[in-house]
C-alpha cells in the first residue's frame, strides 16, 4: 500500500472482463464471466481492503453480498454510492444484519424519510454535493471523507460509471483485471469514455504481474500516475 501520506485512501479498482472487454452481455447478465478460482482470488483480495465502494446500478442488477465468504477473514465496510436511495430495503448489502456493515452515500437532496428507513436497518448515511454537471457524487469529496473516517484502502468493484470516472481523474492507484477466455461481442464495456484522443496520453503502468487461475487471466499492476481532479459517481 502507498506509504506516503495522501488525504484518499489507497484505490484498488477491480473488474472482471471477456477476453474482447466486456464486463456483461447485451441484457446484463455477467454471472459468471470468471471461474471459481478466480472468484476466489477476489474475495482475498476484499480481505486486503478496508472497503468496497460500488454503484447502486451494480446493487440493483447484481444484489451482491460483498463479503470474504471464500476465505477466511473480516468483511470489509460496504459503501454504495446511491444519489438517489433507490437501493431495496431488501438489498443484501442491508437485509439479515449487513447494514451495521454498510454505508450508503448519497446526495444532499435526497429524500430524508426513505434514509432514516435505511438507518433504522443499521446502515448509515452519507450524504455529499453533487459533482459539477449534476451528474452524480462528488467522488473526491467522498474518498476525502473516506479517509477522515480511517479508511486507508478501497478496493472498487463497479460499475462502469464509478470506474471510469476515477481512471479519467487518474485517482486509481492499482488495478485489477479478472480476464476470461470467452467472446461476447456486444455487451457492457468494463471502462467508458476516458476522452483520450493520443496513445500519449493512454494510461500506464508503473509495474505489473500476470497470474493463471484456470481458464483466468489476473492482471495486477500500478498505475504511473494520480492526482488530478476527480469528475463524478452514480
Amino acid at each position: 500500500m502507498r506509504t506516503a501520506p495522501h488525504r484518499t485512501p489507497f484505490v484498488t479498482v477491480k473488474f472482471a472482463q471477456s477476453l474482447d472487454g466486456r464486463i456483461a452481455t447485451a441484457t446484463g447478465d455477467s454471472k459468471w464471466i470468471s471461474g471459481s478460482g478466480a472468484r476466489r482470488f477476489v474475495h482475498k483480495l476484499r480481505r486486503e481492503h478496508d472497503a468496497i465502494l460500488l454503484g447502486i446500478g451494480t446493487v440493483l442488477i447484481d444484489d451482491p453480498e460483498l463479503t470474504v465468504r471464500l476465505v477466511r477473514g473480516r468483511n470489509p465496510l460496504r459503501i454504495v454510492i446511491d444519489s438517489r436511495l433507490r437501493v431495496p430495503l431488501t438489498a443484501r448489502v442491508l437485509a439479515n444484519g449487513a447494514a451495521r456493515g454498510t454505508l450508503i452515500v448519497t446526495s444532499k437532496s435526497a429524500d430524508r424519510a426513505r434514509a432514516e428507513k435505511i438507518k433504522t436497518l443499521g446502515a448509515d448515511v452519507l450524504r455529499l454535493p453533487r459533482s459539477k454537471g449534476d451528474s452524480g457524487i462528488d467522488l473526491a469529496r467522498l474518498l476525502e471523507e473516506l479517509c477522515r473516517r480511517g479508511i486507508k484502502s478501497v478496493l472498487v468493484e463497479g460499475g462502469k460509471g464509478i470506474i471510469t470516472s476515477l481512471l479519467s481523474a487518474r485517482a486509481v492507484d492499482r488495478l485489477v483485471a479478472v480476464i476470461a477466455p470467452k467472446i461476447l461481442g456486444q455487451g457492457v464495456e468494463a471502462v467508458g469514455d476516458l476522452e483520450i484522443t493520443k496513445l500519449n496520453n493512454a494510461i500506464v503502468f508503473s509495474s505489473f504481474r500476470t497470474i493463471r487461475l484456470g481458464a483466468d487471466i489476473i492482471f495486477d499492476g500500478r498505475l504511473s500516475s494520480r492526482g488530478l481532479p476527480i469528475a463524478n459517481g452514480a
